[in-house]
């Protein structure tokens, strides 16, 4: 039904934004690590969109690329799996990061994903070895797959850039994160990680 939202960024969190366009404000629904990578309150957004329906609602999920969308809707095809598992997956491994781990069995890193247990992981890797196949999901797989997934480089940019973003000092966002990170274990979310921080400041 849609492909793309383009529009003005009137609201944003960790888990969703608002986003004007024709003078209406549309709710979507992100990953955590679509949220550090969007542009300022007031400025032009584009997000792919995928519209789930379901007997009770129907809800938008806005994902920095089109690859992004896919993946959220391959794996929508797993047996119970839902729409906040699906984006709770995007949002903590990346599409090749994803692949890697199914690829190569690693229920470890999957089951660290919020909302994931042993089961689930298995489940994913079993229904969907074929499927990111077919959807051409999984670029550089075998390089990813030798690489430690538990690497949080990128989630602490991606929460410093989000702490910019809504407002705070550079230099008291990175002290506030130093804060967190020595209360938490290494393999910290991003969503985890920012609401953490921001009792820091």
């Amino acid at each position: 039904m849609y492909d793309y939202l383009k529009g003005v960024l009137i609201a944003a969190s960790p888990t969703s934004v608002v986003i004007e366009a024709g003078g209406i404000g549309y709710k979507i629904f992100i990953p955590t690590s679509t949220f550090g990578k969007l542009a300022a309150i007031g400025q032009s957004v584009k997000l792919y969109i995928s519209f789930v329906i379901r007997e009770q609602s129907h809800t938008l999920f806005g994902f920095f690329s089109a690859e992004e969308r896919e993946l959220f809707e391959t794996l929508l095809t797993v047996s119970g799996i839902g729409p906040k598992t699906a984006v709770a997956l995007i949002g903590y491994l990346s599409s090749t990061q994803l692949s890697a781990a199914i690829y190569s069995h690693d229920i470890t890193a999957l089951s660290k994903v919020p909302g994931v247990g042993k089961k689930t992981a298995e489940r994913l890797i079993v229904e969907l070895k074929d499927k990111l196949t077919k959807t051409g999901v999984h670029p550089a797989v075998e390089a990813v797959a030798a690489s430690p997934l538990s690497e949080k480089s990128q989630t602490i940019v991606d929460a410093l850039n989000a702490l910019i973003h809504l407002g705070y000092n550079q230099a008291v966002a990175k002290q506030a994160i130093q804060k967190t990170l020595k209360e938490y274990s290494p393999d910290i979310d991003l969503a985890t990680l920012i609401t953490a921080t921001l009792k820091h400041i």
